[in-house]
């Protein structure tokens, strides 16, 4: 149950919640966003965009105070007169990452394997092609040993045998939550982060810093690896109409379709009470 009033800080999952299918954020969702800041409530992009894709996700979030990027791992506070200070930023060391993928390929066999270990603006991601992986501008084919060899902010992981949720699983099952964070966004690709990773720790490090409650955020997000944010925040959790099942079973409410501006329809809803 939503309480009353507003609440003290929201954030927003950004592909296939905030922004649209064609990879736009319509002009009347920017002019929500300003409102709401307008209002006195801070705003977070919470992304498993990694730093690489900084500019990009600016672009997409202009309202953002903050920003929750990696799925939790770097955290970033635009807010300040100096200039963006990173918070957080964390690492998957490239020998944890070796030892649990064989572990998982003794289970599943043979992984498609990439990972993000650059945040140099617009830096590929390095690793196996795969056909179906959407940003090929931003990949780059390299051996399994260069993708192991330093500490990685993320990697991605799939087989020809499994469905994105089922090997999300196995490997759930497989990798202790004290050696990897694991999720999938959507991509068909199960994400491997840092242990302790994760929307809501991310977001922990933006509340604490704002000395907000989290009984007192709004979240709004469409995929498994939204699901620690909505667990975490206390003032409500909305799922998107094109939400992964799993999460909508967890909203308290449902908007409109990202397509449908669904985020920036129940902000503007919640503005004019």
């Amino acid at each position: 149950m939503t309480r009353p009033g507003l609440p003290k800080l929201i954030a927003t999952d950004l592909d296939g919640t905030l922004v649209r299918s064609d990879e736009t954020v319509s002009a009347y969702t920017h002019e929500v966003l300003d409102r709401v800041r307008a209002a006195g409530i801070p705003v977070v992009g919470a992304t498993g965009r990694g730093p690489r894709l900084t500019e990009l996700t600016r672009n997409d979030i202009r309202a953002a105070d903050f920003l929750v990027m990696a799925g939790g791992g770097r955290v970033v506070d635009q807010s300040d007169p100096g200039g963006p200070v990173v918070l957080r930023d964390e690492r998957l060391p490239g020998a944890v990452l070796a030892g649990l993928l064989a572990d998982l390929e003794a289970e599943v066999g043979p992984l498609t394997v990439m990972v993000e270990a650059s945040d140099e603006h617009d830096a590929p991601l390095w690793g196996d092609y795969h056909a179906s992986w959407p940003y090929q501008d931003r990949f780059e084919a390299r051996t399994r040993a260069e993708c192991l060899s330093r500490d990685v902010l993320k990697a991605f992981a799939r087989t020809a045998d499994h469905h994105v949720d089922e090997l999300l699983d196995v490997a759930r099952r497989i990798v202790p939550a004290e050696v990897a964070t694991l999720t999938q966004a959507g991509l068909g690709f199960v994400e491997i982060c840092p242990p302790g990773v994760d929307k809501a720790t991310g977001l922990t490090v933006v509340a604490e810093r704002l000395g907000v409650d989290p009984a007192e955020v709004l979240v709004f997000g469409d995929q498994p690896n939204d699901l620690p944010m909505f667990a975490w925040a206390g003032w409500a959790r909305v799922a998107v109409a094109n939400a992964h099942p799993t999460v909508r079973a967890a909203a308290d409410e449902i908007t409109l379709r990202n397509d449908d501006d669904g985020v920036a329809v129940y902000l503007d809803r919640l503005l004019s009470r």
